[in-house]
Parts: C-alpha cells; structure tokens; sequence
C-alpha cells in the first residue's frame, strides 16, 4: 500500500525535451548503437558532471531512453536519483524515480535512501515513513543512515517526542544509534526548548561507546544559551575541553552571544580574550552577535570601540555588521556617526543593500533631519552602488515629511513612490489619511480611503481610530459615527481609544444617552476600562445636573480597582462649584490635597468663581492665602477672576488688607505685578464717602 501511494505522489509530469546547443546531438539519438546499458550510465554522468551540471536534461535524456524502450540499468537508476537528491534537486528525482519504477525498475536501497532523504528535506514525512516501510518490505537492512535521516525530519517537523519514540524503537530493532542520532535529538530537544531531557540524553550518551562530539556540545550549549543559561554552557565547554576535543570557533560564537543575550559584557569580553589566546581569530559573526548586543544595551560607544578593533585585526565587517553599528547609533541620536559608518562603508566597496539606507533614512528622520534623508533618498536613485528603494523606503520619508509639516512634499513622494510601480501598504496610507485629516483636506484624505479598498488592503484599527478622532475633532460627529459602526461590522474591533474618542464627543454634544450606550457596551463586551472613560462620563454627566448617576460612576470606577487622578478631581470641583454645591466641591478639593496632588491653578480659578457666586468672602480670603503659600503664578484670566470675586465681594475697602502677598513672579504674558494688582483692586472697590 506504502508503494501504491508513494507512486500516486510521485507522478511528476516530464521535463521539456530541450537540448543545450553546446552539447553533441549525436549523444540523444536513442539508435541501435547507444543501446548498451554502459552507454546510457555513460551519458547520464556526462551531464550530469558536466562543470554546468545539466540535471533537467539528464532526466529528459532518462525519459526518452525509456519512452524507446532503452531501459537503464539499475546502476544508472541509482545514479542519477543519488545524483539529483545529493544538488537537492527533489522534483527532478521523484521524476526520475517514478519513470524507472513505472517502467518495471525496481529501486535498489540507494534509490529507496534517497527518495527518504527527498522527502526528509521537502517535509513530507508521511511518505518518508511509507518508503521506510518498503524498504523493510523489500527486505532491505535499515542502517543508522535511513534512520538519522527520519529523527532530523521529525525534528525539524517540531514532532521531538516521535522522535524520540523511533530513537528507541532504534535500539530495540539492534540499529545502532550513532553520534549522529544522539545530536540530531539533543539538538531537537533543544529546539523545543526540553533542555533536561537533552542533557540526560547526554548523560546516556556519554555512557555508550559513542563518545559526544563538538557538534552534539555545541547544539547544546547553544540551548542553554538561548535559555540564558550560559554558566551552565560554559560548564559544558570545560567537560568538552577535559575530554580533549578542542573548542571551535562556532562553540566560542555560541557562548559570546549568550553573555550578550543577558547583558553581561565583561564575561563576553573575557570570552573573546579566552578565544584569541586559544589561537582561534573571531569570526566576522562574533564581532557582530557582540556588536549588536551592545548597541542593544545602549553601549554604542563600546560598540563603535569593537568595530574599530575588528578593522585594526583585519576582519573584514559584513553589510549585516554594518547595519547594526548604524542602526545603533540612529538609535541614540548619533546620526552623524552613522552617517559616516554608512561613508567607510562605501568607501571599503560594501555595497548598502536596503536595510541600509532605511536604516539611515530613519534615523534621519527621527531626530528631524529631513534635508539630509532626502539628499540621501535622491543619492539612492542616481547612484548605481546603491539598491531600488522599497517601500520601507518611501514610508521613512512620507513620515519623516509629515512630521515636519511638509505634507505636499510628503504627497510627492508618494506620487513618486506609484510611479515606480510600488502601490505603498497600509502603513502609507495611514500615515497620509493622518495628516490630511489634521490638516482639514477630506477630499485627499477619502480618496487615500478609497484607495485603499481597490488596492484589496483590509482597513485596520489604526485606519480607523485615525479616521474616527479626525472627523470628531473636525464636528463631524455623524461621519465618525458611521465609520464606528463600520469598524464593529469589520475585522477591526474598536479599541479602548476609539471608544473613549467618541463619548468624549457626545458628551461634548451633551449626547448624553448615547455615551452611556458606549460605555454599556464596553462594559458588556469585557473592555477594561480606564480613569480616562469614566473621567469623560463624570464631567458629561455632572455637566447636565445628573448628581447622582455621576455619584454611581464615582462608585462603579473605586469598585474596578480604579483612583481617581488629578483630572477627575478637577472635573468634581469644576462642575460642583458651576453647580453651587460648594461643600462638594471643597470636599473633593481637600481629597485631591490629601491624595498627594497639588491642584492646578485653574482648580483654584473654579472653586473662587464657584465661592464668589454665593458670596463666601471668608472663604475667597482663605483661598488666596492658601494659593500665595503654594507659591501660584497669577496669569491674566486669574487676576481677572481675583478682581471680579474681590469687587463685588461684601468685605468693600477692608478687602486689601485682608489679601496675601503672592509670589512676585508673574507668568508668561502677564503684564502685572503684584503691587499694581492690589492697587487695581483697591481702585475697583467703591470707598464709603465718609
């Protein structure tokens, strides 16, 4: 049955019967003379060892031979699958292999090997264990090889335990696990991250004749490593170099990019020493796994420190080195030191590739050099060193403009960006609908919008939330409300932001019902709730003189595990002083104090007008006292409400000496002074004539 299906998976339809001019034609004239077995064997190593090996013609060669009835002999068979599987060509060799045993070939245990090695790397491993299963059939004796080749397909296929099954089920059957089977395991197990069951399998293996080798050390250290675990990888390297093998580059590689990985540079260093001491040269990939990990960490300086001795030993830094060193310092804000990393690079005939320039471009951007990313950017396009731009690329500029403002320039790149034929992604459009948006262009920002939907993108949270808050900031609440509910009909479920955006709005329009709707259905639909939502309902609702609901928000949030902050005290003071209920208003003013925030000043400018209102002269005295021990700066709109709660307060001319002395600084546009504010004050109260 194994075979039946094999056979089923292996109908691959025939090469093309294409013959390269620069090969003798007389070699594929299928005539009496070329007949002989030997003959065919003879053609098929020629072009298949030819320096520019001619696979796809080999097997058409192999179908014509048998479509004329030259049958190949097993030995060529073999050849030519051994040869395909080996230059990984595995759909030529199914094709090979079906054509010989539908033409009554039967497969040799090489053919059979092969086919399992095919399958192995094409990670069909139901048809591996179907041709295992003919092999036995056959009865053919299964060597460590076929079964080494089975545990690195399980492996690799994540299916370790299965592995581990037929591991055992080897040493039952007498196949002899091998070094091979051991670290082809160790290095599954590490994998899937079951380090203890990898090193007990090393303990096993070190209780066997076969004696651990550098590779099963190293695929395991590199487990441990990965797991941060590098003094237990270190250990490792100790009991490897007691048992006399000598470690190797890729071992030391290995335990630098642990102690990189935890942050511990001094082990790292010390590493590197051991390495070079030992007479082994770093590889460019260490001086770049510890390149990397320090700019990381934020060491840049001793990253650029280690870049520096790696040129002074003459190791020759890859495009991968480089873009880390440059991303690094875009990073901490030394663009200009990338820059001139990116100008030895080009200097030194590395050619950037495109990590490169979005890598710089970037960093340009970020720290708001945008002149300079677009020299690069135009740099990029003329010069031949450099590679096409993507649209990584275009995405750098297009944000880095639009943070600057520059949106027509931003639509340019854009421009430019489809006229090349790269139609942008969702974070393009994003990016733009954005700033059209702010900057009040609906018509640009709705074509972007429909833009989007010819171009099969799917709209996602970012799209709309940046929609919805545009459209509520612009008035345009019925518009934002559509997209709401076209957003809750999509894929993209509504965030807590988009939901907060809009209560905020309907409480704005004193829409008081339908905020309370949203916030109903937020509840309903287990969002986690934040001080900011229900600071939008409290003011909303106080706002329309409902007390008592905005008592039960009050109650709802402290029962969610939610204090209130500064903000939800300013809303309580505000709305209850505009409301006259001054003793809920200094009640909430006292418990912000004693909550440990100190009340801003236009806190003090709600409870005044709030105490003017009802006359409380006591209490405005008291105020501004309290205000001048605090040190507040008096700004314009607070000197004014000082003169209105003094001029029409009932203490008349006594009011002066009465008030404080507050802090002699005076705000940024305020154009008086302390003194001249209590002669204003003085020259507004009415005297008594007598």
């Amino acid at each position: 049955m194994h075979s039946k299906m094999i056979k089923r998976s292996l109908c691959i339809s025939c090469p093309n019967n294409c013959i390269p001019s620069h090969i003798d034609r007389k070699l594929f004239c299928l005539s009496p003379s070329l007949s002989s077995h030997s003959d065919l064997e003879v053609q098929l190593r020629f072009l298949c060892e030819a320096p520019n090996s001619q696979f796809t013609e080999a097997v058409s060669f192999f179908h014509r031979a048998i479509d004329s009835s030259h049958l190949p002999s097993q030995s060529a068979c073999n050849y030519l699958v051994e040869s395909l599987v080996k230059s990984k060509k595995y759909e030529l060799a199914f094709s090979a292999y079906n054509k010989m045993t539908n033409a009554g070939i039967l497969p040799s245990f090489v053919s059979l090997s092969r086919l399992i090695d095919c399958f192995v790397h094409t990670h069909e491993l139901k048809f591996a264990f179907g041709v295992l299963s003919l092999i036995l059939k056959r009865g053919f004796v299964v060597s460590s090889y076929v079964m080494n080749l089975m545990l690195k397909g399980l492996c690799r296929n994540g299916e370790v335990f299965k592995a581990l099954d037929l591991f055992s089920e080897m040493k039952r059957s007498h196949v002899l696990p091998d070094n091979v089977s051991y670290s082809t395991i160790i290095k599954g197990l590490c994998t899937e991250k079951r380090l203890e069951n990898a090193l007990d399998l090393l303990v096993e293996m070190e209780g066997t004749n076969f004696e651990p080798d550098v590779v099963t050390y190293c695929n395991l250290m590199d487990g441990l490593c990965k797991d941060g675990r590098v003094e237990e990888a270190k250990g490792l390297l100790e009991n490897m170099k007691r048992k006399g093998l000598e470690a190797n580059v890729i071992v030391y590689g290995v335990l630098v990019g642990g102690y990189c990985k935890i942050g511990q540079w001094k082990e790292a260093t010390g590493m590197l020493n051991t390495m070079m001491a030992s007479g082994i040269r770093p590889d460019v990939h260490i001086y770049t796994c510890l390149i990397s990990g320090l700019c990381k960490d934020g060491k840049t300086t001793k990253a650029v420190d280690l870049f520096k001795l790696m040129l002074g030993r003459g190791e020759e830094p890859s495009v991968v080195t480089y873009n880390v060193l440059i991303s690094g310092l875009c990073k901490e804000g030394l663009v200009g030191d990338a820059c001139k990393i990116f100008e030895m690079m080009l200097e030194k005939g590395k050619k950037p590739d495109v990590v490169s320039c979005n890598t710089l471009l970037m960093g340009l951007c970020n720290n708001g050099k945008v002149d300079e990313a677009m020299k690069l950017f135009s740099a990029v396009l003329k010069d031949v060193k450099y590679i096409e731009p993507d649209v990584i690329t275009f995405n750098c500029l297009i944000q880095g403009l639009c943070k600057e403002d520059q949106l027509d320039e931003a639509a340019e790149i854009y421009n430019m960006m489809i006229e090349r034929g790269i139609s942008g992604n969702l974070i393009t459009y994003n990016i733009l609908i954005g700033e059209y948006i702010k900057a009040g262009k609906i018509c640009e920002a709705m074509q972007l919008w429909k833009r989007i939907h010819e171009l099969g993108f799917v709209p996602n949270s970012f799209t709309y939330s940046i929609l919805i808050s545009g459209f509520c900031k612009m008035g345009m609440l019925n518009v934002a409300k559509g997209l709401f509910t076209r957003m809750r009909a999509s894929r993209s479920s509504p965030t807590l932001f988009d939901y907060n955006m809009l209560i905020t709005y309907l409480c704005k329009e004193s829409s008081l019902e339908q905020a309370r709707k949203l916030f109903q259905e937020m509840r309903n639909s287990n969002y986690e709730l934040d001080i900011i939502t229900f600071n939008t309902l409290i003011d909303g609702t106080l706002k329309a003189g409902n007390i008592q609901s905005a008592e039960e928000l009050l109650k709802d949030m402290f029962q969610m595990g939610l204090t209130p902050d500064a903000f939800t005290y300013s809303i309580i003071i505000n709305r209850f002083s505009k409301l006259g209920q001054l003793e809920q208003a200094k009640l909430a003013f006292d418990r912000m104090i004693s909550s440990g925030f100190k009340p801003s000043i236009h806190v003090y400018d709600s409870l005044l007008k709030g105490f003017s209102s009802q006359d409380e002269a006591e209490e405005i005295i008291n105020l501004l006292r309290q205000m001048a021990d605090e040190k507040i700066v008096l700004d314009p709109k607070m000197i004014n409400t000082i003169l209105n709660c003094l001029c029409h307060s009932s203490l008349g001319a006594d009011v002066v000496k009465l008030l404080p002395t507050f802090a002699p600084e005076i705000s940024e546009g305020t154009s008086i002074s302390c003194n001249e504010l209590l002669m204003k004050i003085q020259d507004s109260i009415p005297h008594d004539p007598l």
